[in-house]
């Protein structure tokens, strides 16, 4: 992580010094002299529901992002002494998000069921970083390439294509009708990506910035077994293979762009390998279509009408996200990657 820039780097390293002295002169005996106020560094995070951390408990319910308190940014300010901006949302895109204004359309909660006049739009991720700002992390570009949307297509070619056993890899290659479209997506990612970065180091340019990769799915399909909905539902085995492989595309155009940009990678997937959703008990860091929630306290989320057609006695549609152990993974490699020297 040598691109990280070292006079940032050292105010984080100072910040987490001073977040420790606080917190044993809070424990020591009082004295007569007053206690020096700390100038924390400041921290914006920017992402989607992957950084969010949604379905995680406890989650906030005031405007559909279901930004966890678990999540990565929230950890990593705490342990580093930042004071953080979460602006992190589910279902963002790097336009319709980062860019610019989150559509209210394109916000899903949870709470999964929104108020009767649906949420409201939210504006731009970007508008929360300034020349003021030390540390952005931005972990973003899932949703612009589409992978809910062709996650869903496998479920959906699992059970209509019942005698093939890789419906959706032949749909997205092998000159398949998805094979084009996906080529199409990854062009409209890497560009809209590199003018996000560009954007960002011009609002902020010496800040530490640091680009999140998403964390391993699916990087083993042993343990996976058909319709079982805590897992992949209707994914057949045979497409998971290139689901990994997708996922393996997609990080490493972040991490391309990362590099060009000056950004740190920080590389979520290699220390979850093994802990994917097809895995059980503490092993699994990973929500299946439908799962039980993790976290702390009960906070529960009523299903909505889609989410109730979907089989499986899961107590919410979590549909393949993080769940609390994986956002502690996300969150010690975050901080890793600031801290590290070399």
């Amino acid at each position: 992580m040598s691109r990280l820039h070292r006079p940032a780097l050292s105010r984080l390293v100072l910040a987490g010094a001073a977040a420790l002295a606080l917190v044993g002169a809070a424990l020591a005996p009082a004295s007569g002299a007053p206690a020096a106020a700390v100038d924390r560094p400041a921290y914006v995070a920017l992402g989607d529901s992957y950084s969010a951390g949604v379905f995680v408990r406890p989650w906030e319910e005031h405007d559909g992002c279901g930004r966890s308190a678990r999540n990565y940014p929230h950890q990593v300010a705490q342990r580093l002494g930042l004071q953080l901006t979460d602006v992190t949302c589910g279902a963002a895109e790097v336009v319709d998000g980062v860019l610019g204004p989150q559509p209210s359309h394109k916000i899903y909660g949870p709470p999964s069921i929104p108020p009767p006049d649906g949420w409201p739009a939210l504006p731009p991720q970007i508008e929360a970083v300034s020349p003021d700002t030390d540390v952005v992390t931005v972990g973003i570009g899932g949703n612009s390439l589409g992978f809910g949307p062709i996650t869903l297509k496998c479920i959906e070619l699992g059970i209509s294509k019942p005698l093939q056993t890789k419906p959706c890899t032949k749909y997205y290659t092998e000159g398949g009708e998805g094979e084009h479209w996906l080529k199409e997506q990854f062009a409209a990612l890497d560009r809209d990506f590199g003018h996000m970065m560009s954007v960002l180091r011009a609002r902020a340019p010496h800040a530490t910035v640091a680009v999140v990769g998403y964390p391993a799915i699916v990087p083993d399909n042993s343990g996976c077994k058909f319709l079982h909905w805590n897992q992949l539902g209707s994914v057949k085995k045979g497409d998971m293979p290139w689901l990994d492989r997708l996922e393996h595309q997609l990080n490493g155009l972040l991490e391309r762009q990362a590099g060009h940009h000056g950004a740190a990678y920080v590389d979520t997937y290699g220390p979850s390998v093994g802990h994917g959703v097809c895995e059980s008990g503490d092993a699994k860091w990973m929500y299946g279509i439908r799962d039980n929630l993790t976290g702390d306290g009960d906070q529960t989320d009523q299903p909505s009408e889609a989410c109730r057609k979907i089989p499986g006695t899961g107590e919410a549609c979590t549909f393949v996200h993080p769940n609390a152990r994986g956002l502690d993974n996300q969150a010690r490699q975050v901080t890793r990657a600031l801290t590290s020297e070399g």
